[in-house]
């Protein structure tokens, strides 16, 4: 499996044979990240009204598109697309959001190649037990690492230390071409770990397989990519 990261909350997870997975792609002028080129197969949004999330119309090969709110709502919360389960759990924005009503957004998990996945949305308020309990034991954790707006980061630490991911990777993190400003550096986040916990791709895209996933949680920090 590999995985990519485009910045903000939008990666690309590509199985052994070639199925894609996009995640919440943002709408590039208002967020500053490269606009996504790459086809996908399947496009994962946490909500359908947050352009920094939610902009499936941007991607390119005709995917089929799963909001993973309107998953949350169903019953069994579960929904397979080409042969992936997809699973979601409700969550809310940040409650005194400054720029706009906080919206419901789904949090989400699913499984490539017998790695599981979960994405944690746009969530911005403490987690109850179901919604920490909901990332359990998953293999990677694509964790909001930038505090402001989303769920902060001494919350996001203790749901980390209950649920006991294999591997979190950061994302929704404040960066040099992140437009707004309005979220943590990645150092606030690593300063909740020790150092030998921490791993640095020093790249956008890595390959990844069961036999990769520790057995205890660690970071793995990614860069984001250029020319999408």
């Amino acid at each position: 499996m590999q995985i990519k990261w485009y910045g903000h909350a939008a990666f690309r997870i590509t199985s052994e044979s070639g199925l894609s997975i996009i995640t919440d792609p943002y709408t590039p002028e208002n967020i500053g990240y490269d606009p996504i080129t790459e086809t996908a197969d399947i496009v994962i949004v946490s909500s359908d009204d947050d352009d920094a999330h939610c902009r499936s119309d941007l991607i390119q090969g005709a995917p089929i598109v799963v909001n993973a709110l309107q998953v949350s709502q169903l019953d069994g919360r579960s929904q397979t697309v080409k042969n992936i389960p997809i699973s979601a759990v409700e969550a809310m924005e940040i409650e005194n959001h400054p720029l706009h009503t906080p919206g419901q957004n789904g949090m989400y998990r699913f499984e490539v190649d017998g790695i599981s996945i979960a994405h944690m949305g746009d969530v911005g308020n403490p987690l109850n037990e179901e919604q920490t309990m909901f990332f359990k034991d998953v293999d990677i954790l694509l964790a909001l690492a930038g505090d402001m707006f989303t769920i902060a980061l001494d919350e996001l630490k203790r749901v980390i230390d209950v649920a006991q991911p294999k591997i979190v990777i950061p994302m929704h993190f404040r960066t040099l071409t992140y437009v707004p400003r309005n979220l943590f550096w990645i150092e606030s986040f690593l300063s909740h770990f020790d150092d030998e916990q921490v791993d640095f791709l020093f790249g956008h895209e890595t390959t990844l397989t069961t036999d990769d996933i520790p057995e205890s949680t660690r970071v793995l920090v990614m860069d984001y990519a250029r020319g999408c």
